[in-house]
This record gives structure tokens, sequence and C-alpha cells, in this order.
């Protein structure tokens, strides 16, 4: 490898806000990896709905100065030594760690994974945390069998896009929410069987209509307080309420005696703690890339915003202006 530049471009905040909050810096020092970790000059790095919780301060950042951000794809340019499970320099992988906003990351080898031949950065970098978190959420939050009932909310968001998709190769009847016929269309073709505007249509008429009133086994809602009781409502007996969102705020407190008019269960779980062991991240990554290649999943990328423009993305991941996935250039 050609040696290393001792700074580099990349994002901090210095304290939790709105946009404005948000610094991007020429002159950031390039991470030295540790043990365990791999360097990684970054391809490409993924915009997700937590790094506006951890802007916000919604989720509180450990310390200031802040890098946000918690994925990547790129080339790995030096180890820390210790294990690497298998990586090493020169190889193409994808990371989940936090300081994202950045040219250079120091991630952990255990949450890497080699790219797939074949596949490419931009790919890789829009599919893992969206992806892992789809994946996961159908697997362990509830385990969706064909032929299942269940509603997506936000279904042509990031993640709701790799719900919809995944729904349908699992052979699941997924019902997706939108408010624009732009975005139903989007989840139809992801693989929505039914769509609902919920600007112009009551959500939970149209789902006992589909369901004949039964409702839905599983709700996996990442809006959050604004939606939740509607999840509630849409919820069959035994129903499975999954809230692993808080795009329009948080949920507030809630009676837990509520869950008893239809033994319903209530989750609020976290990708990070499905894929706590290096194996657990191996079998879900593996499979997530199985689906890419095998069932020719579209990754779909709303656009590629220069890191200099990281404030627009915000703007724009929050205004909902996008469908798909956002992805920062961080040599711009």
């Amino acid at each position: 490898m050609a040696s290393l530049p001792s700074t580099m471009k990349g994002v901090i905040i210095e304290k939790t806000g709105g946009t404005e909050v948000l610094q991007y810096k020429t002159d950031i020092p390039v991470p030295s990896p540790q043990e365990g970790q791999l360097l990684v000059h970054n391809d490409f790095v993924g915009v997700n709905y937590i790094d506006t919780y951890f802007r916000t301060g919604l989720y509180p950042p450990p310390s200031f100065p802040y890098t946000l951000g918690r994925e990547g794809c790129g080339t790995v340019q030096k180890s820390g030594g210790g294990e690497t499970y298998g990586l090493k320099e020169g190889d193409k992988v994808v990371w989940m760690s936090e300081g994202a906003y950045g040219e250079y990351t120091a991630a952990p080898a255990a949450k890497a994974a080699k790219v797939p031949d074949g596949m490419d950065s931009k790919i890789g970098a829009a599919a893992l945390l969206q992806g892992l978190t789809a994946l996961t959420l159908i697997r362990e939050a509830h385990h969706v069998n064909k032929g299942d009932w269940v509603l997506v909310h936000a279904a042509a968001g990031g993640t709701g896009l790799w719900l919809c998709q995944l729904l349908k190769a699992v052979g699941a009847n997924t019902i997706g929410t939108a408010s624009t016929p732009e975005k139903i269309d989007q989840a139809k073709k992801a693989g929505a069987t039914h769509m609902i505007n919920y600007s112009q249509e009551d959500v939970k008429t149209k789902v006992m209509e589909l369901t004949k009133n039964q409702g839905c086994i599983a709700v996996f809602d990442g809006v959050g307080k604004s939606t939740f009781d509607l999840s509630m409502d849409c919820l069959a007996r035994k129903g499975s309420m999954i809230s692993f969102g808080n795009a329009s705020g948080a949920v507030p407190p809630i009676n837990i005696a509520r869950l008893n008019a239809k033994n319903a269960r209530l989750m609020r779980p976290t990708l990070f703690n499905y894929i706590a062991t290096r194996e657990e991240f191996e079998k879900y990554t593996n499979e997530l890339f199985q689906f890419i290649l095998r069932d020719k999943m579209n990754v779909r990328i709303h656009e590629v915003y220069p890191l200099s423009q990281i404030a627009k993305a915000h703007s724009d991941l929050e205004g909902r202006k996008t469908t798909g996935k956002l992805l920062l250039d961080p040599s711009k």
C-alpha cells in the first residue's frame, strides 16, 4: 500500500442539534487501527436514520467531538494486529462501526466482511445496515412464514424497500404504507403485495378489509410516535408489534396491560444485538449477500452526496424526500 496521509476529510459534531452542527473538515487526523481493527479507505459511506438520532441527541453521543455514521465499503489499508478473520491489506470490505463519515475508518475486523466478487462498492455500502436490519427483523424479531400477512410502514424508505423484497422472497403477503404515488410504485416494484396511501385512505380499515378482519401477524414500524397506535390497532391476535425506529419521534411510555386485548408481543429490537457475535454477523451477512446475488435484489440508491454536502443529505432524509439509500462519497 502507498504511504498513508496524516489527515483526511471528515464530518464531526461538537454538540447536538440541527443540521447546522455538522462540521465538514479537511484536516481530521487519520485514525490509527488498534488491535482487532482494520484501517479502511472508504469508497462510499451509508447514511442512516440512526445518524440523525445521534446528531439531534435523541441517542446521546458518547463524547465530543463525535464522528457520525455506522457503515461503509472500501479497501483495507492496514491491520492493527490481532484477529482479523482472514481479512488483509488490499481486500475490499463492507464494515459496520462508528465513525463512518470520513475518508478513513478504523473498523473492527469482527464487523467487517469481504465483498463478494461481482458486487459493486456502492451496493456493498448501500446494503449492509438496512439489509441486515430487514433480514434480522423477519428472521428473529418475528420469524415470518410463507403466507403471513405483514404490515410495513414507510415501505418506500431504505429499510422499507428491503423488507418488501425480503418478505416477497419468503412468500409473505405484504401490506405497505406510503404517502405519494411515486413511493407506492417503488414499494410495489420491490415486492409489496398491497399498498395503502395513508394520506388518502384509512390504513386500519384497508388492512382489515385485506386480511378479512384478522389483522396482520406482524407489523414492522420504523416510524415511531405517529404510527404506534395505528400499528397496534392493525395487529392480529397473537401478533407481533415490532417497533424498530423513531423517524417521527420516540414512542411514549405505554401501559403493558394494553397487550392483553390480542395477546400481542411488543419488541423494540436493534440490529446490533442480533449480530453481536462474529458467528451471527457472518451468518446474516452471508445470507444477505446470497439474497442480493441469487434473487437479484434491487439495492436502490437514492443519491450519492459529496461528503461536503452532509447537511443536505440529512435534510433530505428527515424531510421524507428520499426513496432508497443515501450514500456519501468521502473523497468530495
